[in-house]
């Protein structure tokens, strides 16, 4: 049996002196922990006996009152203070909270060091640790039962759940879905928690962290050793709280399951993106790659083709575990700061692909392919559709949606000017390996000066005057007519939608790399 605060009060040589809350001298401790930080119910799992020498102790009546209020609801079993440290004067708010709330607070005679009460709670609890050891052999031993089985997820989560007691779940920290697909999902409240104590810290680790509680449950929120972007979330009941030893052990096995998990994930991820590399190439079999993606899950008759861009690289380098988390069939390639994925439309596609890529994205997608036959129409449809996500700024646009430059409303617009107007000019560059198409793009971005040209493209400024003449040449158009310079530059951005793609084939092919987004333009 554990330790009651009341009992620790009685042992002689502690010579504990009850200050206030004596209806709960009956809580049990688990442990004791040492904190002065200023908001010590952020960092204990509940049962703790919490010993403070008051060096960030509030000062205001409502302040301490809120402390009291807070580690109560943490299942803090007490509050012992360092007497003649540095606590201010306790309020009467302060009293009158821990009375009406049972919480014990005691004075610690000084100079009785902390530790001397540690020993004695931990003296006290040896039959508890004898139990406690016990519980983490079954705990490991849950993980050897569950693969042998080959049980789903959701099992193992049940099974730890019972050995300590409390609901258990395990969440995607930057989204605050479900990280095992099948499993139940986190209260609103506590999801939406877990993404806002994601964004304030991007490192939060080495233990347990408050979350706000769900009725009369308590939540906390603990890191699952080498797997950052996942959270262990524990609902419990106060008065009980979580054994915090056996709270780490089980972390520890939840990241045993999710390694086995991502091993399987990146398996599938990598045979995906080396099939839709072949796809976006042209290098493929409609007849053997529809088998392929059969066996996968996806159906060309109902798939798109999604082109999207994050200022967060890892979200584009995690997207697959997304998809896989929503029981969605895919394949995943990251390329030069691009995500391409082939993935089945439905009303919770766009929800899905935001969600994972974050308010940073910007995302295209395609008509649906219908067939494979029309793949390449169906990669230049969501490149054109990313393209407008992008000039607009919103975070998802699908094809044939809206009209992103006059005159121009789908690919075979594009192309068509492109082939009326550079064609000579881009067939002059492929022959004579020269620069013309990015000169001009240099030229009109730059406000058709010269000289900030030949800065830009690091040139000299009669060889900007000599490409731009021969541009003029060979497209039969003046720059300095109005007309002429509005076809310019209307084709150049077409053809930079048209030609990015296919250039993006010929560079790297390492997709480990953490790709770097940025803007291409054509003729490079």
């Amino acid at each position: 049996m554990a330790v009651t605060v009341g009992e620790l009060v009685e042992i002689p040589h502690l010579r504990l002196e009850v200050y206030s809350g004596a209806s709960g001298l009956g809580r049990e401790v688990s442990w004791t922990h040492t904190s002065d930080l200023p908001e010590p119910w952020r960092w204990v799992t509940g049962g703790e006996f919490l010993m403070t020498n008051g060096m960030s102790f509030p000062k205001s009546a409502k302040e301490q009152a809120d402390l009291v209020r807070h580690l109560a609801a943490a299942g803090v079993a007490g509050l012992g203070i360092g007497e003649n440290m540095y606590c201010p004067r306790l309020t009467a708010a302060f009293t009158r909270t821990s009375d009406e709330l049972g919480f014990p607070v005691l004075w610690i005679r000084y100079p009785l060091p902390f530790v001397a009460i540690s020993r004695s709670v931990a003296e006290a609890t040896l039959v508890d640790q004898s139990h406690r050891l016990a519980r983490t052999v079954r705990i490991y031993d849950l993980i050897r039962r569950h693969t042998a089985r080959g049980a789903a997820p959701a099992d193992l989560l049940s099974a730890l759940a019972r050995e300590l007691g409390c609901e258990i779940q395990v969440c995607d920290r930057a989204t605050g879905e479900p990280w095992f697909p099948g499993t139940t999902p986190l209260d609103p409240t506590i999801s939406d928690a877990v993404v806002a104590l994601s964004e304030a810290s991007k490192n939060v680790a080495g233990g347990a962290y408050g979350l706000p509680a769900v009725g009369d449950r308590a939540a906390m929120l603990t890191d699952i050793p080498r797997h950052a972007g996942a959270a262990l979330v524990t609902l419990s009941d106060p008065r009980v709280g979580v054994d915090p030893i056996q709270l780490q052990h089980a972390a520890t096995v939840v990241a045993i399951e999710l390694s086995q998990t991502q091993l399987m994930l990146e398996h599938e991820r990598r045979y995906g993106s080396g099939l839709l590399t072949q796809m976006l190439e042209g290098r493929m079999d409609i007849a053997g790659v529809t088998a392929q993606l059969a066996d996968l899950g996806l159906k060309p008759e109902s798939a798109v083709l999604v082109a999207a861009r994050s200022e967060e690289p890892e979200r584009m380098l995690e997207l697959h575990n997304s998809l896989w988390r929503h029981t969605l069939p895919y394949l995943c390639l990251v390329r030069m700061g691009t995500a391409h994925v082939l993935v089945p439309d439905g009303p919770g596609t766009d929800s899905v692909l935001s969600r994972a890529l974050g308010p940073t994205a910007r995302i295209g997608i395609s008509r649906t392919l219908g067939s494979l036959a029309r793949f390449q129409d169906a990669a230049r449809e969501a490149l054109w559709a990313l393209s407008i996500a992008e000039r607009r700024e919103t975070i998802v646009s699908r094809y044939g949606s809206a009209v992103p430059w006059v005159g121009l409303s789908s690919v075979a617009d594009a192309q068509t000017l492109v082939d009326r107007i550079l064609r000579p000019v881009l067939d002059y560059d492929e022959q004579h390996n020269s620069r013309l198409v990015e000169t001009l793009d240099a030229f009109l971005q730059n406000q058709r000066s010269w000289q900030q040209t030949a800065q830009a493209m690091h040139i000299h400024r009669q060889t900007v005057m000599y490409r731009i003449r021969k541009v003029e040449a060979l497209t039969s158009r003046d720059l300095a007519d109005t007309n002429s310079l509005s076809e310019l530059w209307l084709a150049v951005r077409a053809a930079e939608l048209l030609y990015t793609r296919d250039r993006d084939w010929s560079e790297s092919t390492d997709d480990n790399l953490r790709p770097t987004p940025r803007r291409r333009r054509p003729g490079g």
